[in-house]
């Protein structure tokens, strides 16, 4: 029998962060909400990152692990992103070339909202069933940045939306698939997916969102129903409470991934309000812990959630996980896999927690700036010179980590240093 899932995975969040809390009280926003929200951090892209840095930055301490062996042996890599830099041109093929890959790689992207993520994991763990190529290694990179404006005028935003900036992050997770699944070993066949046309979320223009709060909510949880439902038809014996000791959502911010769990927990298991939070405190609250500190990083929400799990259940003995993902317009997916006591060791082993405890606070005066400062990397730029001083003190922060940042673009090919 052939095992399949993640062998390696790291998440990079980014090298700045803002306090939601601060941000809402500098935008006026009602803070008294943030409660049921349930957001704390955002990270921040600095005008010198981008989808290529972050992804870089996600996969680096992976290939840094590997042998030349072993690295020699990724014959795929897929890049996940709602933000892309090019409208032919794939991030997968700048992240080919930091990483120093084999060039016997096949390398290409997917979008697919924030359901991009688990498109590319499926399509690598397939891969790896095949049996195409014995021993294969992919790497699965979901990186997704917001820089955030928001397109004006007609009927499709509400006041609500304004809400989308405290809860907009920025970063990357890195996967390596494998026949050697030390962190998550998935279910084979136990998926069930879901979905249909709406215009709930989308980015009509490159640097820019619009969509509907309350249908986005309720696309969700339809989708997340429906797609555990699909679930249950596929694998025997399926029961909500009892067969997942964890769940992984995406997370566009907790309190949706909260009121989700509530709503299932009532029409599966007719469960009472203080069942329900006792259980959301055992099985779900694990998983929104790092989204809380960085956000709604599309695409690769869901396994920012997933490592989020991991770092912080108790696997001392094996747990199996719930994982849903969900994408505007959309596409869902519900599907499972197992955790065991060295899957914990080895993905604690990338401290994602130090990572995200050592970014910069971004002071309100450098927020603005650096919202003026990114003005600069459009999509479609065609020249730049980066000023990378812009924020000193979140310059400082990056010097002799290994990062690799957005130098210049010229001739619209960018070109990227290691700091």
């Amino acid at each position: 029998m052939i095992y399949v899932g993640i062998e390696k995975m790291n998440v990079f969040g980014g090298t700045t962060y803002l306090d939601v809390i601060e941000l809402a009280k500098h935008r006026k926003l009602d803070t008294t909400r943030f409660d049921n929200l349930l957001m704390k951090e955002k990270s921040v892209a600095l005008h010198y990152e981008d989808p290529v840095t972050y992804g870089v930055n996600a996969a680096k301490p992976i290939m840094d692990s590997l042998t030349e062996v072993e690295k020699n042996k990724i014959e795929l890599l897929i890049t996940c992103t709602e933000s892309g830099i090019d409208f032919g041109k794939s991030i997968s093929t700048y992240i080919h070339q930091y990483l120093q890959l084999n060039n016997n790689c096949r390398l290409f992207e997917i979008k697919q909202a924030c359901y991009s993520g688990t498109a590319g994991l499926q399509m690598a763990i397939n891969f790896i069933l095949s049996q195409t190529s014995p021993g294969a290694k992919a790497l699965v990179i979901a990186s997704d940045i917001s820089r955030f404006t928001v397109a004006e005028g007609g009927n499709a935003l509400t006041e609500d939306w304004s809400y989308a900036e405290p809860s907009s992050g920025a970063g990357a997770v890195a996967m390596l698939i494998s026949e050697t699944p030390h962190i998550f070993q998935i279910d084979i066949g136990a998926n069930g997916y879901y979905g249909y046309e709406v215009m709930d979320t989308c980015r009509p223009i490159p640097d820019s969102e619009a969509g509907d709060v309350d249908l986005s909510l309720s696309s969700y949880l339809d989708c997340y129903e429906n797609a555990f439902l699909e679930y249950k038809k596929r694998v025997a014996d399926v029961d909500y409470k009892e067969t997942f000791q964890y769940f992984a959502f995406h997370t566009p911010f907790g309190g949706m991934v909260k009121g989700a769990h509530r709503a299932m927990m009532r029409k599966m298991l007719k469960a009472k309000p203080q069942e329900i939070e006792l259980d959301f405190q055992k099985r779900v609250v694990q998983g929104i812990t790092y989204c809380q500190r960085v956000g709604n990083i599309m695409g690769a929400t869901t396994y920012l959630s997933l490592a989020s799990v991991i770092d912080n259940g108790d696997f001392s003995s094996p747990k199996r996980i719930g994982c849903f993902s969900y994408g505007s317009g959309c596409c869902s997916e519900f599907y499972s896999g197992v955790v065991t006591p060295e899957g914990q060791s080895c993905l604690r082993s990338f401290q994602i927690e130090k990572h995200l405890n050592d970014r910069y606070r971004l002071s309100m005066n450098e927020y603005e700036d650096l919202l003026k400062g990114s003005q600069e990397v459009k999509f479609g730029t065609r020249n730049v010179k980066l000023d990378l001083k812009l924020i000193e003190g979140a310059f400082a922060s990056c010097k002799g980590k290994n990062r690799l940042v957005l130098e210049e673009i010229k001739e619209f090919h960018r070109e990227y240093i290691w700091l």
